[in-house]
């Protein structure tokens, strides 16, 4: 009978066990799991108290972080060593430990009872093990009713054990995470901040060295006139970077709007193309800007558009040293594409990836030559996306690149595009016939 009465209770607590590990795998908050676990090893293996000790980062003490509720705070000031302590020698051997008579064993810790003001009769501790490493060790103090721990107790404990430092390492990698990500949010916002007042606080001042730099660049001497078209020219950069900045952070913080309305593209492309005419004759580069006959319409904002493809096209001028720098676009099924592709330096290609990330810049003495701040093809796609439309790059290094960028074509082009191929089918039809 008595034996019928013992399997019953183990599978009870079997069954225990398993809703245990259930709930423990639910748990991801640290401090409710830790007390969770104690209470449960506790009330399976009927004893009076039990506690979780973890390894400190000296690796010479183990301090307790989870006890029973009153007396959390004070076990939580207590460093129990790791030599000579019963605790110390689970976790370094990884086997559990049962002391039926603590009070005789030199291995108790005794200042744990002082400081507590309780009595340690009988212990039962068991390692914590998770990916093969021992973290901790949750102990059971105390059988109930004057038992003793047996087999049984120690397999429970055990298993309970191995399911808790799994909970445990979960809850830490979790809260691992999360302060991790609550740094890069601290530090992804300190940046936006030294953007809004780096790109605010600079615009005064910049505007007036450039208003006085125009100004005396009438003024000076012919002899001057060189060095007064490097301050302006200094200035003007400047200016862009400063407006580049404040874009990043207009978009980050959700302020940049689109004021739609249609958009020629082709005149837009052919006043870009005018600002660089320029500088493509000076660096002595071929400079090509092929449009269709018919008028490529798109529903955006011209100035973020232009913004885009300014960036695009000094990007590709900077970085062509000779050879030729060519702006194209197409009309395709449901969008509009534009292309600017150069003979320049091209892009490595395990930059690729990342070429269109804020601040990121290709190492290269051309890079490293030509400066800037790594802004103009993140504010490029920005703009572009604001426009739900994307952008690429195709590159060779020492080559070049053409980047693709595809603007969804308005209601009315579609339409066009429809019945333009539709008619074309019907003459095929016709011809067939």
């Amino acid at each position: 009978m008595s034996e019928i009465i013992t399997h019953s209770l183990r599978i009870q607590q079997l069954e225990r066990l398993i809703e245990v590990s259930r709930n423990l795998s639910a748990m991801l908050e640290l401090e409710p799991l830790l007390q969770t676990i104690v209470a449960e090893a506790a009330d399976l293996t009927r004893s009076q108290e039990a506690s979780i000790l973890l390894q400190k980062e000296d690796e010479k003490t183990l301090q307790f972080v989870a006890a029973p509720w009153h007396k959390r705070d004070r076990m939580g000031e207590l460093s129990v060593p790791m030599e000579g302590s019963i605790a110390g020698q689970v976790l370094q051997l990884g086997e559990p430990v049962l002391v039926p008579n603590v009070q005789k064993d030199p291995r108790h810790f005794a200042d744990v009872d002082l400081y507590t003001d309780f009595k340690t009769d009988s212990i039962l501790a068991v390692p914590m093990t998770v990916q093969g490493k021992v973290m901790g060790v949750l102990t059971a103090v105390n059988k109930q009713e004057g038992n003793q721990f047996g087999p049984n107790d120690t397999f429970i404990l055990e298993t309970l054990a191995s399911q808790a430092a799994i909970a445990i390492n979960n809850a830490n990698l979790l809260k691992q995470s999360q302060e991790a990500y609550e740094d890069l949010s601290e530090l992804d916002r300190m940046k936006g901040d030294f953007i809004a007042i780096t790109s605010h606080e600079l615009r005064t001042p910049l505007g007036l060295i450039l208003g006085h730099a125009t100004f005396l660049n009438e003024m000076v001497p012919d002899d001057l006139k060189n060095q007064m078209d490097v301050i302006v020219r200094s200035s003007m950069r400047l200016k862009e970077i400063v407006e580049d900045l404040s874009k990043v952070n207009n978009f980050q913080t959700g302020q940049a709007r689109v004021r739609w309305s249609e958009v020629n593209l082709n005149q837009l492309l052919q006043e870009v193309a005018r600002t660089f005419k320029e500088e493509a004759t000076r660096k002595k580069l071929n400079f090509e800007l092929r449009l269709p006959k018919d008028d490529l319409m798109v529903e955006g904002d011209s100035e973020k558009i232009g913004i885009a493809i300014i960036h695009i096209l000094r990007n590709a001028i900077t970085f062509t040293d000779e050879g030729s720098v060519t702006v194209s676009a197409a009309r395709l099924p449901g969008h509009v594409q534009v292309s600017v592709t150069d003979t320049g330096i091209g892009i490595p290609e395990k930059d690729l990836a990342r070429i269109f990330e804020r601040f990121y810049q290709v190492e290269s003495h051309m890079t490293r030559r030509h400066g800037g701040m790594g802004l103009g093809l993140s504010v490029a796609k920005m703009m572009v996306e604001m426009h739900n439309g994307r952008i690429s790059v195709n590159s060779d290094e020492g080559k070049g690149s053409t980047f693709n960028v595809l603007f969804p074509i308005t209601g009315s082009q579609t339409q066009d595009l429809k019945t333009a191929l539709r008619e074309s089918n019907e003459r095929k039809r016709k011809a067939k016939s």
